[in-house]
């Protein structure tokens, strides 16, 4: 695992951080599967994504989870958070193993109140954010549930073969269709020869016909 400064030196931001901010960050490691934040939690951190693949989903007022994104290097967890003085807006899961770097608010707002270069820095993140979070609105509503779910098998395992133990409820919720819809779906795609269920588990056989299938993935 490489030092602070050398992943500030590797995404461009060795010039952005003074160093008493830099001295106040932990790198943080989760596993695969990890449940970094729940909606609603309490955010007192800024996190820099710097390895593995992140899922960001929010909770509907019917009380089901909706995908939002999936996030790789480099990227921001909680700046919409820092700037509004809220608590967590959405849920965090790892998909892979995951390395992030750990900035306490406490240490931005002493050392970096007024900075200009960071406020450009968070208003660009920021409103990335929101085009992407109105792109994957629109996504769930207007894709056909076989794209979803090809997408979905796709981010969902980008470095092995294998979805493990999904829940079908929970993967129905997240691309946003019934049960029914998605068991049909895949039952589909496996009588296709794409993915093949094994006790709970899903082999993905066939990325590429998955990827036609999708078009272009919609989640990334």
């Amino acid at each position: 695992m490489q030092p602070i400064n050398e992943y500030l030196q590797q995404y461009g931001l060795a010039d952005l951080f003074p160093a008493a901010v830099v001295d106040s960050m932990q790198i943080e490691r989760y596993a695969a599967g990890h449940r970094l934040f729940s909606q609603g939690d309490a955010a007192d951190n800024l996190y820099l994504l710097v390895e593995g693949k992140l899922k960001i989903s929010m909770l509907s007022p019917e009380g089901k989870r909706l995908i939002l994104a999936f996030k790789t290097p480099f990227d921001i967890v909680g700046d919409i958070e820092y700037v509004q003085k809220c608590p967590f807006i959405n849920t965090v899961e790892a998909v892979t193993d995951l390395v992030l770097l750990r900035v306490p608010h406490k240490a931005l707002d002493h050392e970096m109140s007024g900075n200009a270069l960071f406020q450009q820095f968070l208003l660009e993140t920021i409103t990335r954010k929101f085009v992407t979070k109105a792109q994957e609105l629109n996504f769930n509503l207007l894709y056909a549930v076989d794209v979803r779910v090809a997408s979905y098998l796709l981010s969902m395992t980008p470095d092995k073969p294998r979805l493990d133990s999904p829940s079908l409820v929970d993967m129905a919720d997240l691309i946003g269709t019934s049960y029914r819809h998605l068991n049909r779906v895949l039952q589909k795609f496996e009588q296709s020869g794409w993915i093949q269920r094994n006790n709970g588990k899903i082999d993905l056989l066939d990325r590429g016909a998955l990827l036609d299938q999708a078009g272009h993935n919609i989640y990334e």
